[in-house]
């Protein structure tokens, strides 16, 4: 599914001009420190959609005539592309507050097109300098990064009472951090998978420093999850409820399934990734192990069984796992 930054213009691109906060002349166009250089960064490097999404109060009427807004607007959008940012697409609403329409911010009546299922919306983020842009980004379930260098501006159009501290991802006024944060949160996790066996949650950040919480009722299971957290710098939570009391083999699976699906979720377009390799022979045995994030499911198996079970097995365990087991080429 595809990630959207959802970024405001006055305020976040470009500086307000109080006291009409009103962009109706070439003059006012001043654009936001650093926003060139670290949004051009997240266009080239970071797997997001960028839309555009602002409040122009009164655009077309009297007060704010549709030939003095589009020379600027258009200078803008025209000034962004030429250094690598595109929008795909502009929502712009032209209401007043007092017309309380669903399609003004914070409403989210111009962007239904993103509840359609393909669009990530729980890791996604509104960028905007207005408690507007906040609520926002609660509506769609997303989250906000804000640039609050005035938490009063759009108080009004919120309304009392609103609860809106664990929407906040960040709050910056500075597009080098906020360019930081989503580099680091691109590739952070959060991803459930429910079978009628199975009910699997993980959460994953490939940018960790090795730290693992596993639970999935197998100690040697979660043992060696663990060690891919730990010897891949990886934060890791697994948190697995199966069926034990008939097999192991559905919670291995399944939170297997799970986890592969979490790094490609993590791992999106897979921009800056190369191939590399690694072996690590010991005193008294040599693994090698060849793990490919390309989207080939393939698996050779060749291996022998000198014991008769590793942990604590569940069921009762065959006389014949001591035999040598044939190799087998099967999908994943």
């Amino acid at each position: 599914m595809k990630r959207v930054l959802f970024i405001d213009r006055d305020g976040t691109m470009i500086l307000e001009q109080p006291p009409t906060y009103q962009i109706d002349s070439l003059e006012k166009v001043v654009f936001y420190p650093k926003v060139f250089k670290y949004l051009g960064k997240i266009a080239a490097e970071l797997d997001y959609e960028l839309v555009l999404v602002s409040n122009q109060d009164g655009l077309g009427t009297n007060s704010f005539p549709e030939d003095t807004f589009h020379p600027a607007h258009n200078h803008i959008i025209n000034t962004f592309a030429g250094e690598g940012i595109v929008f795909v697409r502009e929502h712009i609403d032209r209401s007043l507050p007092a017309d309380n329409l669903p399609t003004r911010k914070p409403g989210i009546g111009m962007l239904q097109q993103y509840f359609n299922g393909d669009y990530d919306l729980a890791n996604s983020y509104v960028i905007g300098d207005r408690i507007t842009d906040v609520k926002l980004a609660q509506n769609l379930g997303a989250k906000a990064i804000w640039l609050n260098q005035d938490p009063t501006l759009g108080a009004a159009e919120v309304g009392a009472g609103s609860d809106l501290k664990n929407v906040v991802a960040l709050e910056s006024t500075d597009w080098a951090k906020i360019y930081e944060f989503l580099k680091i949160g691109l590739r952070t996790v959060s991803h459930d998978r429910t079978t009628k066996e199975t009910d699997i949650h993980i959460e994953l950040n490939l940018d960790g420093t090795g730290k693992a919480d596993i639970q999935t009722g197998l100690g040697f299971f979660d043992h060696m999850l663990d060690q891919i957290a730990r010897h891949g710098s990886i934060d890791m939570v697994v948190r697995a409820k199966g069926d034990l009391h008939i097999d192991e083999h559905h919670t291995i699976e399944d939170t297997g399934l799970a986890l592969g699906e979490a790094f490609a979720m993590a791992l999106a377009d897979k921009k800056g990734m190369e191939r590399y390799g690694f072996c690590l022979p010991m005193d008294d045995c040599l693994a090698q192990a060849a793990i490919d994030f390309g989207g080939r499911n393939w698996i050779v198996w060749d291996a022998e069984f000198k014991r008769e079970k590793i942990g604590r097995c569940l069921r009762r365990c065959s006389s014949t796992s001591s035999s040598r087991s044939p190799t087998r080429r099967r999908p994943t």
